[in-house]
């Protein structure tokens, strides 16, 4: 029996459990615990966006602002999007628990070990990436520090570095490390919720490839049972080609149930993302002499491209899966099963003719050709605001 939970989820599990985002067991206590996160996550935002209101407002402020704010809105919404969906994404997994206890074929649990492994690899390289990250903007915050304190031969007085612009309403040096506390929380907060949620996500499609390639095992099965003589086989033939057809199905409702009712928070993402992409692809190119505020710009840059990426590479794969099943049953010797065998097939080759694609936020049929229109766009939109702040 396979038990998602403890052998295919279990690090996702940890991930979502220590941002209070995991939908099972949500005591009292987990939902302070989601009170407390994301109040920090967007109480940041909302002192980034206060710096409207006590700076002038030059378009160069203006890019700088929404560059870091729209970020971590990305981050809010999907740490947002998991918090009201937690009923939704618990039904998910018990829906695919209930499909993974129905396989007892020991090729069948190889093929969902195979993506279950590979589900787990992406996530454990994803996680030393975003540390990779945390660290490497906790460097350029105390790089200057290090410099002061080496240049004057230890005697410290504080720099203060403003990559993030923020707005307090306090006194900044004397409430400065209560002020970096709650930066560096809130940057570790999001950059975790976005690593935990997206490996939630590819982890659950990762096993809905595994269901269409198991139907593919199933058909290819039904017909070597269909090729001996014997009503016998043709009965088995017939069950098998049944189980290959309900679990292609039960994957095709399996994703458009979890996506469907994502459908609002993934709009509102794209339409955030694209407008950070733009304002910090505005601040990479107008790069002066503040090597910390491009390496910033540029960590959020690799980050969101890279989730553009992955996230339309996974909804590709599905697509393609799901063409390789109707591509199985054209390849395999239907020909030479009996007859009754030859017209179930056709039902299938005919179900082939209609491609079935991931949609995120009702308007993007998600593919590797998305991906790319999508960084083409926002290159696009780039060019515009650039050519405007020249003239």
């Amino acid at each position: 029996m396979i038990s998602l939970e403890t052998q295919h989820f279990n690090i996702n599990r940890i991930l979502l459990l220590i941002i209070g985002l995991w939908p099972y067991q949500r005591s009292r206590l987990v939902e302070f615990q989601l009170i407390i996160l994301y109040g920090t996550l967007m109480t940041f935002i909302v002192f980034q966006l206060t710096s409207f209101i006590t700076s002038e407002c030059t378009l160069d402020f203006i890019y700088k602002v929404l560059s870091s704010a729209f970020f971590f809105i990305c981050l809010a919404i999907k740490y947002n999007s998991f918090w009201i969906n937690a009923d939704i994404l618990r039904s998910s997994l018990k829906q695919l628990q209930d499909v993974c206890n129905e396989i007892e074929d020991k090729n069948e649990i190889a093929i969902v070990e195979k993506y279950g492994i590979k589900a787990k690899r992406i996530t454990i390289k994803l996680l030393l990436l975003g540390i990779c990250c945390q660290f490497t903007i906790l460097l350029i915050y105390i790089w200057p520090y290090i410099c002061h304190i080496v240049v004057l031969k230890n005697k410290f007085r504080s720099p203060s570095p403003s990559y993030i612009e923020t707005e307090y309403f306090i006194d900044k040096e004397k409430y400065f490390y209560l002020i970096t506390l709650h930066r560096h929380v809130a940057i570790c907060i999001g950059i975790l919720a976005m690593i935990a949620t997206g490996t939630m996500l590819l982890t659950y499609l990762q096993h809905t490839c595994a269901m269409f390639n198991i139907a593919c095992y199933r058909i290819e099965k039904a017909i070597n049972i269909s090729q001996k003589n014997s009503s016998k086989n043709e009965k088995k033939s017939y069950k098998e080609i049944i189980r290959a057809v309900n679990i292609h199905c039960n994957a095709i409702k399996l994703i458009n149930f979890l996506i469907s009712n994502f459908e609002g928070s993934f709009f509102c993402l794209i339409a955030a993302g694209m407008v950070c992409l733009c304002c910090n692809l505005l601040r990479v190119v107008s790069f002066t002499d503040n090597i910390g505020q491009f390496i910033l710009s540029l960590n959020i840059l690799i980050g969101l491209y890279l989730y553009l990426f992955l996230s339309n590479y996974t909804a590709q794969e599905i697509t393609d899966h799901n063409e390789y099943v109707f591509a199985t049953v054209y390849n395999v010797c239907w020909y030479m099963a009996p007859i009754r065998i030859q017209k179930m097939i056709l039902f299938l080759l005919q179900r082939g003719t209609k491609s079935f694609h991931v949609i995120l936020g009702g308007v993007l049929v998600t593919s590797l050709q998305s991906a790319a229109s999508l960084t083409s766009t926002s290159i696009s939109y780039f060019t515009v605001l650039y050519s405007t702040r020249q003239d």
